[in-house]
C-alpha cells in the first residue's frame, strides 16, 4: 500500500494511490483556457467498481470521458458521486446517464433539482438511477470496500457532503480547500502551509456559510484518520501536519453571515 509519486503535470491523469487492487486517480487539467474556472475530477476503482467524483458540467464530459476511458470501461462505471448541486460538480449528469450504468449519489435535498439538468425525453434517467443521502451521510459500497459520504453542511451548499476512502486514507473535500492557482501548476500536495493560505482565504471567506458551521465540520474531520485533503479546485494537503493545520484554519475561520455588516458595507 502506497501513495504514488506524482507524475509530471502535463500527464493526463494522476495517481493519488494505488495498492494493486484499489487505485485514486485525479484528473486536474481538463478545463482549458478561460472557458471556465480550474477543477478537479478523481476516479476511485476497487476491484471491478468505480466512483467518480465531481464530474463537472458539459464543458468537461468529452475531455473527462476519454481521459478515463484509458482506465476502465465508461459503460460499466458504478457511481457519479456529487458532494452538491453547482453546474461545475454535476452539470454534465445527463450525459453520464446516458452513456453509463452509473447511479448518481446526491444530498436529498438536491435529488429534484439535480434532474433539471437532464431532458424529459430522456430514458433510463429515473429516480432509480439515484442513492439519495440523509443529513448524516451513508457508506457507499465500492468493490470490496466503500466510500464515506462525510456532511459538510452550509460548507458551502445546505446539502453537501465529501467522500471519505477508509483505503487510500484521502478526503475528497469539494469546495472546502479549494485554491486559487495559475494555470499549468504541477499538481502536487502544497510544501508551505502557511504560504497556501492566501490562496485560500478570499474563497473561503466569501463562499462558506458561518464559523459555525466550519467548528462543526473541523469536530467530524479530527475522527477521520487522513492522509490527504483534495479540493475539487487547487491543489492537495498531504501529511498529518498538514492535515492537522488545515482542520485547525478552517475551525478558526471568519466567513459568510460572520462578515454581514450592520451597515451596508461589505466585509468580504
Amino acid at each position: 500500500m502506497s501513495i504514488s509519486p506524482f507524475p509530471r503535470p502535463d500527464a493526463m491523469a494522476i495517481e493519488l494511490f494505488n495498492n494493486g487492487t484499489h487505485r485514486c486517480l485525479a484528473f486536474n487539467d481538463l478545463v482549458r483556457g478561460d472557458d471556465g474556472v480550474q477543477a478537479n475530477q478523481f476516479l476511485v476503482i476497487d476491484g471491478n467498481q468505480s466512483a467518480l467524483i465531481d464530474p463537472g458540467g458539459a464543458l468537461l464530459y468529452t475531455p473527462l470521458s476519454l481521459a478515463l476511458a484509458q482506465h476502465m470501461r465508461l459503460r460499466e462505471l458504478t457511481w457519479i458521486l456529487a458532494s452538491h448541486q453547482d453546474p461545475d460538480i454535476i452539470g454534465s449528469v445527463d450525459s453520464w446517464l446516458l452513456y453509463t450504468q452509473a447511479r448518481v449519489v446526491c444530498s436529498r435535498l438536491w435529488g429534484r433539482f439535480i434532474p433539471h439538468s437532464v431532458p424529459h425525453y430522456q430514458k433510463d434517467a429515473g429516480r432509480d438511477r439515484y442513492l439519495l443521502l440523509n443529513d448524516e451521510g451513508a457508506n457507499i459500497p465500492l468493490g470490496a470496500s466503500h466510500l464515506q459520504a462525510v456532511p459538510a453542511h452550509f460548507l458551502h451548499s445546505v446539502g453537501n457532503f465529501q467522500f471519505y476512502d477508509p483505503v487510500s486514507r484521502i478526503l475528497f473535500s469539494g469546495d472546502l480547500g479549494a485554491s486559487l492557482i495559475d494555470a499549468g501548476t504541477h499538481y502536487t500536495p502544497i510544501t508551505d502551509f502557511d504560504a497556501h493560505v492566501p490562496l485560500m482565504a478570499g474563497f473561503h471567506r466569501r463562499y462558506m456559510a458561518s464559523n459555525r458551521a466550519c467548528r462543526w465540520w473541523a469536530r467530524r474531520a479530527r475522527r477521520l484518520d487522513i492522509d490527504m485533503i483534495v479540493p475539487q479546485h487547487g491543489l492537495p494537503i498531504q501529511g498529518p501536519a498538514n492535515v492537522a493545520r488545515f482542520i485547525d484554519w478552517v475551525e478558526s475561520l471568519v466567513c459568510g453571515v460572520d462578515l454581514l455588516p450592520e451597515g451596508e458595507a461589505m466585509a468580504f
